[in-house]
């Protein structure tokens, strides 16, 4: 399929430019801001208010319009049970929301940690019994059963 050819004409200079084709980004599917409002039964000002102080980041369409992805409706989810529910303020929320992201990286460089250590054991007693087996006066074969 070919692309088509844009031109633009400007009628006040009197001239013709050939443009280059636009590339075309692909964008995560979002939510906009009026249809999550509604969805959690909030202002879209407060949308906006947590957006302001940081609590959830948005993506942004090329006409500069938010665009909530399903990550940042399960933040919005944390953030309203601590909010209505628990009853926590704002600055708490980002304190307990910065302290679950840091668990969760943690969580994560330990199970690396783990697995390395793992490798390094699994490594150990090959390199153990080789050691084993060559030291032994008399090479013993596999076991007979009665």
């Amino acid at each position: 399929m070919r692309r088509p050819i844009r031109v633009r004409i400007s009628l006040r200079r009197r001239e013709c430019r050939i443009m280059p084709p636009k590339t075309r980004k692909r964008a995560k599917a979002g939510y906009m801001i009026s249809a999550v409002a509604e969805l959690y039964q909030l202002h879209p000002q407060t949308l906006r208010l947590y957006e302001r102080v940081g609590l959830l980041k948005p993506s942004r369409s090329q006409g500069n319009t938010r665009l909530y992805t399903d990550a940042d409706l399960e933040r919005l989810e944390v953030i309203l049970t601590l909010a209505r529910d628990m009853g926590v303020n704002l600055a708490g929320i980002e304190i307990i929301l910065n302290m679950r992201e840091k668990m969760i990286e943690m969580e994560r460089q330990m199970g690396e940690f783990a697995q390395v250590v793992q490798q390094e054991l699994t490594r150990m007693a090959a390199r153990a019994d080789e050691h084993r087996v060559k030291n032994a006066i008399v090479r013993v074969g596999p076991r007979a059963t009665r």
